[in-house]
């Protein structure tokens, strides 16, 4: 991210990693406290390698990821990951050809080092350890609404029915009453969502089966919108890299990590950090 980027973020973050000098030590600066957090997220360096960067101690490094993470959490979370202008968002996916659509849903897979309980729980189909991501993206690619922490083992479908969102959904809470008639339906604002996903009136999924053109042009334009959550979470994981290797936290500690990335992203999007195209990779199920 650019400087400017860099230091308003410091600031933000300020009023929650300010820390007071002591008579033993005087105590690291916000700037340089969130410069560690970053590289360590960045990069899939350990932390004895950020801490040789930095000219501080290994647990310095993890100390300082995780007060960043949780400061991030507490202070721009609800700030940055949120819906904002629906219209605009149903707007953009239109464009691109599916209407009255408010977002993209689907989950991925983060590494993480074997739990000490109930271990097989997080053995994805693929063979390693793994937490659950799932997130609902706008029509550019920022996520709009994540959660985070389900065992890797569980499908999509359950960890969906957990959340606050499906119950929104559900209630017809999360999006304004805004319907179009398609032929002799009336059509409320929906999110679009893989095979994995439970057909419901508000969720579009695609046909299966032998597929009359008709049905084959619906999952053309379904796919084609439903990419874009596909590319933020390979955006997510080029730019904030640890994501990509087994995360030595806790159970308990890797989601702040995650939730703090996510925020990183949509604030990186949104105001128009470089993305280099070698950065990218296919993020994994």
């Amino acid at each position: 991210m650019r400087k400017s980027t860099f230091f308003e973020l410091c600031d933000l973050l300020s009023p929650a990693l300010k820390r007071h000098n002591t008579r033993m030590r005087a105590a690291l600066t916000v700037e340089k406290r969130v410069a560690i957090a970053f590289w360590k997220l960045a990069t899939p360096d350990s932390y004895r390698s950020v801490g040789n960067q930095f000219g501080v101690g290994k647990s310095t490094v993890g100390a300082a990821v995780l007060q960043v993470a949780k400061a991030i959490i507490k202070l721009l979370l609800r700030k940055v990951v949120t819906l904002g202008n629906v219209q605009v968002i149903v707007d953009g996916f239109a464009a691109m050809g599916f209407p009255n659509c408010g977002g993209a849903i689907n989950g991925t897979h983060i590494p993480i080092l074997a739990p000490e309980h109930q271990g097989t729980q997080y053995i994805k189909r693929k063979g390693y350890f793994s937490m659950v991501l799932q997130a609902l993206v706008d029509h550019k690619g920022r996520f709009t609404n994540i959660h985070v922490g389900w065992p890797g083992r569980v499908h999509d479908a359950r960890v969906f029915r957990s959340t606050a969102l499906f119950k929104w959904l559900q209630q017809r809470t999360y999006f304004p009453d805004q319907k179009i008639t398609v032929g002799d339906v009336e059509m409320p604002v929906v999110i679009l969502g893989d095979p994995a996903y439970p057909l419901m009136p508000w969720l579009m999924k695609p046909y299966t089966g032998s597929l009359d053109s008709g049905q084959e042009l619906f999952n053309y334009r379904l796919s084609k919108c439903r990419m874009v959550v596909e590319c933020a979470f390979g955006r997510l994981k080029g730019r904030w890299r640890t994501l990509l290797t087994c995360s030595d936290l806790s159970q308990t500690n890797v989601p702040f990590v995650i939730a703090a990335c996510c925020v990183l992203h949509n604030l990186c999007e949104s105001k128009g950090e470089i993305f280099l195209a070698g950065w990218g990779k296919s993020p994994g199920r």
